[in-house]
């Protein structure tokens, strides 16, 4: 499943442009050359894939701890049950649910540090608003943050979160660039397709976790997989494939 999070960030960078794109067109130029105006876009885009690289791994510790509980199964069901929550609940109530949980202060905070940083012209100024535009509220993000916490070890959750920024990566450059070769059209196709795209990805989640005997896409996990001590020793659960 780790290859998901790459083919939900190809997808998805669409809706990073219609979300993203003005943070991307509005980078600090900076002076030198046209090689300085490129690295910084680089650095730009670069910063966000590392952001969620770091999330990756935060939820990767937490999907741990929770398959360590064996609640493996479990997980993956919750994690696809989270992402369709997050296509039906309407934007409004994300809205609230980050005042009630004091996120809003965090994010508030995120954003005038960017605004501080794009005064900046440095090359370099570019690679930390790209760090704290990965902090922004997303629901794509979202949406593969919870994919990332099913996946069945730390290693593979920042992979996945890592390759989810990479699949974003090739459209997010060529807007920073310059966006006016992406038409508006495609933007709101793209948009729109969102929701059926993270939909998609939630059922095979859910299938994953149910345990019926398919390959790939919901294997039988063993009884033994549950995490026992046995003399002196621990056995931990054996990851879903």
């Amino acid at each position: 499943m780790v290859w998901a999070g790459f083919l939900f960030g190809i997808l998805g960078s669409f809706h990073c442009v219609g979300m993203c794109g003005a943070i991307a067109l509005a980078l600090p130029v900076g002076k030198g050359s046209g090689l300085t105006f490129v690295a910084g876009r680089l650095l730009y885009n670069l910063g966000r894939i590392a952001t969620y690289a770091a999330l990756g791994l935060i939820a990767g510790l937490l999907g741990k701890s929770l398959q360590m509980a064996g609640l493996q199964q479990t997980l993956s069901i919750f994690s696809g049950v989270l992402i369709l929550l997050l296509v039906i609940v309407p934007s409004a109530a994300s809205g609230k649910f980050r005042k009630v949980t004091g996120l809003e202060a965090v994010l508030s905070y995120v954003q005038k540090a960017m605004g501080q940083f794009f005064q900046k012209k440095g090359t370099w100024a570019n690679g930390v608003v790209g760090l704290l535009n990965g902090l922004l509220p997303c629901g794509f993000v979202y949406f593969a943050l919870a994919g990332a916490i099913s996946m069945p070890s730390v290693v593979d959750a920042c992979l996945y979160m890592t390759l989810f920024g990479l699949g974003t990566f090739p459209l997010m450059f060529l807007l920073s660039l310059s966006g006016k070769y992406i038409q508006l059209g495609l933007r709101r196709f793209f948009t729109k397709a969102v929701p059926f795209v993270a939909a998609c990805m939630a059922i095979m989640f859910i299938l994953r976790g149910l345990n019926l005997g398919i390959p790939y896409v919901s294997p039988v996990l063993d009884s033994s997989t549950n995490i026992a001590g046995v003399g002196g020793q621990t056995h931990c659960a054996a990851p879903l494939k």
